[in-house]
C-alpha cells in the first residue's frame, strides 16, 4: 500500500477566489449619468452571497467517493474494480495541485484511507490464500433430535388425528404413512413449536424440490423420499453434523464416497444438491434391497446405519420398526425418534396449506456451466461473470475454499443463467497469472514434507492433505506439490507483476528463511507523478525512503528528475 503524505498549499485556489472579489469590486470612475432616486417604496435589492468552496473538503469527499466505491466491489467479490477504486482513492489526493502534508484534514484522512484500505487487503489475502475454508452451518438434525430426547413428546390430540386421518383419505402418497401416535405428535410439533422451522424448510427446499423429484422419479423412488432433507438439513447445502455428516443429505464421508462423491481438499461434493441427490437414490436403493421394500426400517438405517439396524433386528428377533421401538434396548432414541420425524414431515409437506403452512413459488435453481482450464480464484469467476462472489459459492456449495481445484482439469463451475458467455471471453482472453491461486513445487533431493512446509510457512498436515498424501509419506526428488498461497489480486497483485526481479529473489529468500518475519511485512508499489519543485530527496522524505533505492527501482543514472515524470516508489508495511 502507499505510505506518506501530501504536500500542502491550496494557495491557486485562494488566488483565483481574490481575483474574482477584486474583479467584482471594478474601477473607481463615477457615472456621467445622474443618479435617479429610487422611489420611496421601492425596496433595495438583496446582495447575493457567492458560495465559498472549500477545496480540502472537495478533496477528501471525491477520495471517500472512490473508497466507498472500493467497499461496495469488494463486498461483492470483484477485485480487480476494487482495487482500481482505492487505488483512485488515493490517486486523487497524490495528484491533487494543493499538497496536504501541513493540512490536518487531508492527512488524517490519507493516513486513515491507507490504513484501511491496507486492512482490508490483508483480509482479502487470507480469504483466498487457499487455506482458508468456507464456513459451515450446524445441521439442523442435530438439534431436532436433541430435543426430541430432551422434552418429551406428548400425545397427539383429537384434533390433530382427525386432521391427519383426513388428509391422508385425500392426499396420495407413494409410501404407506403410518398413522401412530408419535408420528401424529410431530405432526403437532411441527405446527406449533417447531412452526418456524418447518416454514423456513419448506421454502429453502422449494427450489431444490423439483430436481430431486426427477432424479427419483428416474430412478423408480417414491416421491415421499424427496422430504428426507427436511430433518436431515433443512434442505442448506453447507450443513454439517456434529458427527461430520455434511449437506443437504448429511452424507458420511465413506458412505458418499461409496456413491461416487469425490471428497478432498478442494471439493466435497456432500454439499452439491444434484450430486449428493444422485448419491442419495442409489443409497436409498441400496438399503431398500437389503431390508426387503420395508420402508420403515430404510429410514431407520438411513439415520443409525444398516449395521446397527440388522443387528437389532438379529438381537430382538423382531422385524417390524415400530415393535423394535417400543422398547430402548435395541435401537438408540435417536433413530427411534428419527423415523416418525421424517413421516410428519412426508405429511406436511405433501399438503403444507392443510396445516396452516405458507406455500411461496420458487423458480427451480439454474445455472450455466463454464470449463475452466486452471484453478482460479472464486472472487475473479464473479467479477468476471458480473455477478456476486456470493452468488458464485452459493452455485457451487461443493468447493470448500476460495479457489476451483486444481486436480480436475476442465472444472466446470455454475454461474448464473445468461452469464456463461461474458466469463467464456474473458477467460479467452486471460494470462496464466490470472488463474492459479495455488503454486507447484518440485521437490529437492533430501527434503521431506516438514521441510517443504518450513520453507513455505505453512502446515504440514495443510500440504499433505492438498496433495492427497499421509504427514509420513516419503517425498521422491522430481515429486511435484501443491503450496496454496496467495492470488494475484489486490496487494498482490501489486507486488507479483510490478516488483523488481532482485527485490522478489531477496524477499523470497527471506520468507523462505524466516517466514514469521516475511509474513510480517507487506511490499507495495504506488506510481508518483514529479511535480515543479520537487526532488529525489524531498520525494525520498515523502515516502519514508533513501534516494539510492528510487534511482534503482526507476532505473536512474542521474538526479535529474523532470516535472510530470512518474516514479515507482516500493513501500514496506508491517501486519
Amino acid at each position: 500500500m502507499i505510505h506518506g503524505s501530501l504536500r500542502p498549499g491550496f494557495a491557486i485556489l485562494v488566488a483565483a477566489g481574490l481575483c474574482v472579489t477584486v474583479a467584482a469590486c471594478g474601477g473607481n470612475s463615477k457615472p456621467k449619468v445622474a443618479a435617479t432616486r429610487p422611489a420611496p417604496s421601492a425596496a433595495p435589492a438583496p446582495a447575493r452571497s457567492v458560495p465559498i468552496v472549500d477545496p480540502i473538503a472537495s478533496l477528501i469527499d471525491t477520495s471517500q467517493r472512490h473508497f466507498e466505491a472500493g467497499e461496495r466491489e469488494l463486498k461483492a467479490g470483484h477485485l480487480e474494480t476494487a482495487r482500481v477504486e482505492f487505488d483512485r482513492a488515493v490517486e486523487v489526493l497524490l495528484e491533487s495541485p494543493y499538497g496536504a502534508r501541513t493540512d490536518a484534514r487531508l492527512r488524517e484522512h490519507f493516513d486513515r484511507l491507507v490504513d484501511r484500505i491496507n486492512a482490508y487487503e490483508v483480509t482479502a489475502l487470507a480469504q483466498g490464500d487457499g487455506f482458508t475454508e468456507k464456513k459451515y452451518e450446524s445441521a439442523t438434525i442435530d438439534e431436532l433430535l436433541t430435543n426430541a430426547t430432551t422434552f418429551p413428546v406428548l400425545p397427539p390430540d383429537a384434533s390433530t388425528k382427525a386432521a391427519v386421518a383426513a388428509d391422508l383419505e385425500s392426499t396420495a402418497h407413494d409410501i404407506p404413512i403410518p398413522q401412530h401416535s408419535k408420528v401424529l405428535s410431530y405432526v403437532e410439533v411441527f405446527q406449533t413449536r417447531l412452526r418456524d422451522y418447518i416454514q423456513d424448510s419448506l421454502q429453502r427446499g422449494a427450489k431444490y424440490l423439483p430436481m430431486i423429484q426427477n432424479v427419483f422419479r428416474a430412478e423408480g423412488l417414491p416421491l415421499d423420499l424427496a422430504y428426507i432433507p427436511i430433518i436431515e438439513s433443512s434442505f442448506k447445502t453447507n450443513a454439517l453434523s456434529k458427527a461430520s455428516a455434511k449437506g443437504p443429505w448429511q452424507f458420511m464421508r465413506a458412505t458418499a464416497q461409496e456413491h461416487g462423491l469425490k471428497t478432498d481438499w478442494f471439493i466435497d461434493e456432500r454439499s452439491d444438491p444434484e450430486k449428493a441427490t444422485l448419491a442419495a437414490a442409489q443409497y436409498l436403493k441400496t438399503l431398500n434391497r437389503m431390508f426387503d421394500g420395508d420402508w420403515n426400517m430404510v429410514l431407520a438405517a438411513y439415520n443409525g446405519g444398516p449395521g446397527r439396524v440388522q443387528r437389532a433386528i438379529k438381537r430382538s428377533g423382531i422385524d417390524d420398526f415400530w415393535d423394535l421401538a417400543s422398547t430402548s434396548k435395541f435401537l438408540p432414541r435417536e433413530t427411534r425418534e428419527y423415523v416418525p420425524m421424517i413421516f410428519a414431515a412426508m405429511i406436511i409437506a405433501r399438503n403444507p396449506v392443510q396445516y396452516g403452512f405458507t406455500v411461496i413459488e420458487t423458480d427451480p435453481i439454474a445455472y450455466d456451466k463454464v470449463n475452466v482450464p486452471r484453478a482460479i480464484d472464486l472472487r475473479r469467476v464473479a467479477e468476471w461473470a458480473g455477478t456476486t462472489v456470493d452468488e458464485i459459492q452459493t452455485l457451487n456449495p461443493e468447493l470448500r475454499r476460495w479457489t476451483t481445484p486444481v486436480k480436475y482439469p476442465r472444472y466446470e463451475v455454475k454461474v448464473p443463467v445468461g452469464t456463461a458467455g461474458r466469463l467464456n471471453a474473458r477467460l479467452a482472453e486471460a494470462s496464466p497469472a490470472d488463474f492459479t491461486a495455488l503454486k507447484w513445487y518440485t521437490v529437492r533431493k533430501g527434503e521431506t514434507l516438514l521441510g517443504v512446509a518450513r520453507r513455505f510457512a505453512v502446515s504440514r498436515s495443510d500440504v499433505a492433505e492438498a496433495n492427497n498424501i499421509s504427514v509420513k509419506t516419503r517425498l521422491r526428488p522430481g515429486q511435484d506439490l501443491i503450496i496454496p498461497r496467495a492470488p494475484a489480486t489486490l496487494l498482490a497483485a501489486r507486488t507479483e507483476r510490478t516488483v523488481p526481479s532482485e527485490v522478489a529473489s531477496r524477499s523470497l529468500a527471506s520468507s523462505a528463511a524466516t517466514p514469521t518475519a516475511a509474513k510480517a511485512q507487506q511490499v507495495t508499489q504506488i506510481t508518483y507523478r514529479v511535480r515543479r519543485g520537487d526532488t529525489l530527496f524531498s520525494i525520498a522524505q515523502l515516502f519514508d525512503t533513501t534516494v539510492a533505492r528510487i534511482k534503482t527501482w526507476n532505473g536512474l543514472s542521474g538526479n535529474t528528475i523532470a516535472p510530470g515524470a512518474r516514479l515507482k516508489i516500493l513501500a514496506s508495511r508491517a501486519h
